[in-house]
């Protein structure tokens, strides 16, 4: 995408756009994010992103899907429900440390223009057996983990002089830089997995789906 910007003849390309309202997310919250905000962030004219998109709604879904291509469902014959899953939260894992603040977009666009990514996700859960009400929880599931994982995951690492910590948490504590590490993903993913094969029995052992 390259036309007209109308603010002093500026252009604006998508990559542009997409990087700039990352780095508002990243700095202020999605809840900042608006199109005067945006305008400020690249040096134009507050109506200049209106010759590119419409609306918030419209950036959000424009940044998700910018920034989530590539992202391929794997085949049902390149392995288990278990390891198909595993393979595409990894891509979308990938997305999400290459763009910072694209988790709080997706949360905010769970309905957005990234069906294509809910289905497939859906459908691996529909190939493992799962009845249509566990689909939707499981993935609910999924999404809240994948995308809202570092909402718990501080900024400051320092805890603060005046706070004495219960022995057992101080020694969990030590671990901290690792919420920001492959180690926590890969272990809420095992997780995850985990809940989803133990919730798959009970629903077969129920003689549901």
């Amino acid at each position: 995408m390259q036309t007209s910007g109308g603010g002093g003849g500026s252009t604006l390309s998508e990559t542009e756009i997409v990087e700039a309202a990352l780095r508002v997310v990243r700095a202020d919250g999605v809840e900042k994010l608006s199109m005067r905000r945006l305008s400020r962030e690249l040096g134009v004219s507050p109506m200049a992103p209106y010759y590119y998109v419409a609306d918030k709604r419209e950036l959000l879904d424009l940044v998700a899907t910018a920034a989530l291509a590539g992202v391929r469902k794997p085949p049902p014959e390149s392995g288990t429900w278990q390891d198909r899953l595993i393979d595409l939260l990894a891509q979308i894992d990938e997305r999400l440390r290459r763009h910072p603040g694209l988790g709080d977009i997706l949360i905010e666009q769970m309905l957005g223009k990234q069906l294509d990514l809910i289905a497939a996700i859906m459908e691996i859960l529909y190939e493992a057996g799962f009845e249509d009400r566990n689909v939707l929880a499981g993935y609910a599931t999924i999404h809240t983990y994948l995308f809202g994982r570092r909402r718990v995951n501080p900024r400051n690492l320092d805890t603060p002089p005046d706070v004495v910590m219960p022995e057992r948490v101080a020694r969990a504590m030590e671990y901290l830089p690792d919420l920001r590490g492959k180690y926590s993903y890969d272990f809420g993913v095992g997780v995850l997995v985990a809940g989803l094969e133990g919730q798959l029995t009970r629903q077969q052992a129920a003689g549901i789906g």
